[in-house]
């Protein structure tokens, strides 16, 4: 496939072994795919490649993807962002959106899912349809501390305090990863 003809993808992540194996797998699937470790890179990368869609980790280093998202959209209008993280939540997800994120996929993701989620196929068939449980109790206060430490911009002292507690217990809570839904069947 020519060079020309093919959709530009920024591939926006610090981990550069995720880098290096998404960036092959796209290449394989005909995408030009150009790869940046932190924001200043990104930036640059976007002003110069001039992407269709860009793939972006919400944890940079020591930044945070959810800010780099409007400077993503100022740089390249129409940009198509999709955000992955490790640590899916739903306050997350509605930050990403809210910010101009098109999509958002919890890694670990495979290429296709990538894709998918890249062209707008619709991948949510299966989540279309509502859950025959509630999600589990832990599962929802991890999405409620999620929710309040964005509403303190990752001020963990501020989040505690409005939570009811101790800085170090909220600490500990979010070192521990999320409960994973169960999937049906």
């Amino acid at each position: 496939m020519n060079t020309e003809a093919r959709e530009r993808v920024l591939l926006i992540d610090d981990d550069t072994t995720f880098v290096h194996v998404l960036t092959r797998a796209l290449t394989a699937r005909g995408f030009d795919v150009r790869g940046a470790g932190d924001s200043a890179s990104a930036l640059a990368a976007c002003a110069e490649h001039r992407p269709k869609y860009a793939v972006l980790d919400l944890k940079l280093g020591s930044e945070s993807g959810l800010g780099l998202i409007p400077r993503l959209l100022a740089a390249q209008p129409g940009l198509r962002i999709l955000l992955l993280t490790g640590y899916a939540s739903i306050a997350t997800a509605v930050e990403a959106i809210k910010r101009g994120a098109h999509d958002y996929l919890a890694k670990p993701v495979d290429a296709d899912q990538v894709v998918q989620a890249l062209l707008g196929e619709s991948r949510h068939a299966e989540a279309a349809e509502l859950p025959d449980a509630p999600p589990p109790l832990k599962r929802l206060e991890w999405e409620h501390i999620q929710r309040v430490l964005a509403d303190c911009e990752g001020n963990i002292s501020e989040a505690a305090r409005r939570l009811g507690l101790h800085r170090r217990t909220l600490q500990r809570k979010l070192a521990k990863r999320p409960v994973r839904e169960a999937r049906p069947s």
